[in-house]
């Protein structure tokens, strides 16, 4: 997944590098998963808004090859913001006994900083992509 994610990085700032806030989370959602489906075909299944057990919402489960990768996705609005993010998909990993997930971030900032960064917090691993 983390290399799925690095190569969506490169290939949407190719395409939508320079867009703006009117891009919305939805929009990031839907263009993420067409690059995923050919990936994924015939060798696992995505799974949207999908239910926690605390009745959370995780954005994207991804089964793929007897895997499971959970997926938390953000429009960057400052570093408050994607902190409650980070402890968001730390919540849900802690609902479904994970060790890694992933977060998606679409920033529009000018002098954003483009690609992956791995973090650890509470003892769990966020792979961090931000487009």
């Amino acid at each position: 997944m983390r290399l799925i994610l690095k190569r969506f990085v490169q290939h949407f700032t190719d395409v939508y590098g320079d867009s703006d806030e009117k891009f919305v989370e939805e929009s990031g959602r839907k263009l993420f998963l067409l690059y995923l489906r050919p990936i994924i075909n015939g060798s696992g299944n995505y799974y949207i808004e999908s239910r926690t057990r605390n009745m959370g919402r995780i954005d994207v489960i991804v089964d793929y090859r007897g895997e499971q990768y959970l997926i938390e996705l953000k429009i960057w609005r400052g570093k408050e913001y994607h902190n409650r993010g980070e402890q968001q998909i730390i919540g849900y990993l802690n609902d479904y006994h994970k060790n890694k997930g992933y977060m998606l971030s679409f920033c529009f900032n000018k002098k954003k900083q483009v690609g992956i960064q791995e973090i650890v917090i509470d003892g769990k691993t966020v792979i961090e992509a931000i487009v």
